[in-house]
């Protein structure tokens, strides 16, 4: 099993392979923990590529919910800031609902398509959300209302950011 799951691997991440994303797909199949082991170390690895087809494979399996939070490393990494949407698209496949402050950070310090995929994790996922996750989405707030252009986009993320920040506070003083 174990020389068929490194082969899949070694196919998946081949340059040449036209179709290597069937590769991926058939890795996500198997599953287990061998395979979700050797798929981080690609998702960390120097290759994109061959990170990208990691993560969909990883957002594929059962049992995935251990490689959510090297995934969120990956997004967050500033040298990916550019390239991150394809990380961020495969966030789909994981139970979001304790990382509300992951995605409003996405959301906030994405480049376009990941802060456009963030927003609809935002609107549609069930968070867990206590006061003091509130606490940190704010600080992540304050510090990209300190580090931005104040442009037609931040006014946009203003609104929208305030009036989920001022919503969720709201359960709590009910």
């Amino acid at each position: 099993m174990a020389a068929n799951i490194d082969l899949l691997i070694n196919k998946m991440c081949d340059k040449k392979e036209e179709e290597a994303y069937i590769y991926a797909d058939e890795l996500a199949e198997i599953g287990g923990e061998e395979v979700l082991n050797k798929l981080l170390i690609v998702l960390k690895g120097e290759d994109v590529e061959s990170a990208y087809l990691a993560a969909r494979a990883l957002s594929a399996m059962e049992n995935n919910q251990e490689a959510l939070a090297p995934l969120l490393e990956v997004i967050h990494d500033k040298n990916n800031k550019m390239k991150n949407g394809t990380f961020v698209q495969s966030l789909e496949g994981f139970d979001l609902s304790e990382k509300f402050v992951d995605i409003l950070r996405i959301y906030l310090f994405g480049n376009f398509k990941a802060s456009f995929l963030a927003k609809d994790y935002l609107d549609y996922t069930e968070f867990d959300i206590t006061p003091r996750t509130i606490k940190k989405a704010e600080k992540h707030w304050k510090h990209f209302q300190n580090n931005s252009k104040q442009d037609e986009a931040f006014e946009i993320k203003k609104e929208e950011t305030e009036s989920i920040l001022n919503d969720l506070k709201a359960m709590f003083d009910e």
